[in-house]
């Protein structure tokens, strides 16, 4: 399902964001628009076109709940579609600080990377025409829609499918009730994983992007890595399933990324609080303990509203 705030066809408005006064520190590093073919995980010819370039405001879209505006960047002859959200387009959240919620993104990204899963498009901090903001990589839909993988569905079994998971029932009006099922998908059980290390707690369906080739991508990741339990996603469906080999070992390589000398924890402690890498840690630590896919744990609401 395609985030209606990423598709800019026909969508664009001329309206400029208006600035809050408030601005966010510290611009960090980007990642390729592909993977590169070398082991280095970031190209420096991408590098310095997301993060150094000229970022020009194309227009902004006006279906997102906070400022996000559709950009393109250059630099040197080379171009690229972009997404800039600056932090004085921020709407405040009462259980997050304010203005922070570029730096989570931009800190989603780098665990990511760290666990060696391109689920996150690149993602950088850096100054723009409205201050400092979010700069992430476009992704460009695919021309054919059969290369659109379905990812989730409303079904009227009592089970689901086989390659579904099931999340629960959902009223769809008239007093009838559906399944809501995710598909099976070996990247979306990474991505299960990577937002309960995260602590994402807006994990929609309008929030994964199809790519070429039948790939998809997850995007907006403000509402994360907070101390506190927050964890609200439609991939609930392997909920107490035990983790993969993959999902273990690479849980293990990033407990010791993120050990207190190591170059992901300086990076993460340039975007979010100490008592925030120390609740990471723990929930690395947590999921190594358990071996298992986390389950709801009725404190919080399980589901974001709306789900899509």
């Amino acid at each position: 399902m395609p985030a209606p705030e990423r598709i800019p066809t026909g969508r664009l408005s001329a309206v400029p964001v208006e600035p809050a006064g408030r601005a966010a520190p510290l611009p960090g590093p980007v990642a390729p628009q592909e993977p590169p073919a070398a082991p280095e995980p970031a190209g420096a010819r991408t590098l310095a076109l997301l993060a150094d370039g000229e970022l020009t405001v194309r227009g902004r879209i006006p279906e997102a709940s906070n400022a996000v505006l559709y950009c393109t960047v250059a630099q040197d002859g080379d171009t690229a579609a972009c997404v800039y959200k600056p932090v004085a387009g921020e709407r405040p959240l009462w259980d997050f600080p304010d203005g922070t919620l570029a730096q989570r993104e931009v800190a989603a990204y780098e665990v990511a990377r760290a666990c060696g899963w391109d689920l996150v498009p690149p993602t950088v901090l850096r100054d723009g025409p409205y201050g400092t903001g979010m700069v992430q990589e476009w992704i460009e839909p695919p021309e054919n829609s059969d290369e659109v993988p379905e990812l989730l569905a409303l079904v009227e079994d009592e089970e689901p499918g086989p390659g579904w998971k099931a999340v629960g029932s959902a009223q769809i009006g008239e007093g009838r009730t559906a399944l809501l099922v995710h598909a099976d998908h070996p990247r979306l059980r990474r991505l299960a994983v990577l937002d309960a290390v995260i602590n994402n707690g807006d994990r929609k369906g309008g929030h994964l992007l199809p790519g070429a080739g039948g790939e998809f991508f997850a995007i907006d990741h403000g509402v994360t890595f907070h101390a506190e339990d927050k964890l609200r996603t439609l991939l609930w469906g392997w909920a107490g399933e035990p983790l993969t080999d993959e999902a273990l070992e690479v849980l293990r390589g990033l407990d010791r990324a993120l050990e207190d000398t190591g170059p992901l924890t300086a990076r993460l402690a340039e975007l979010i609080t100490d008592d925030e890498i120390a609740a990471l840690r723990e929930r690395v630590a947590g999921l190594l303990r358990s071996g298992r896919h986390p389950e709801p744990g009725g404190e919080w609401p399980a589901i974001p509203w709306p789900p899509v």
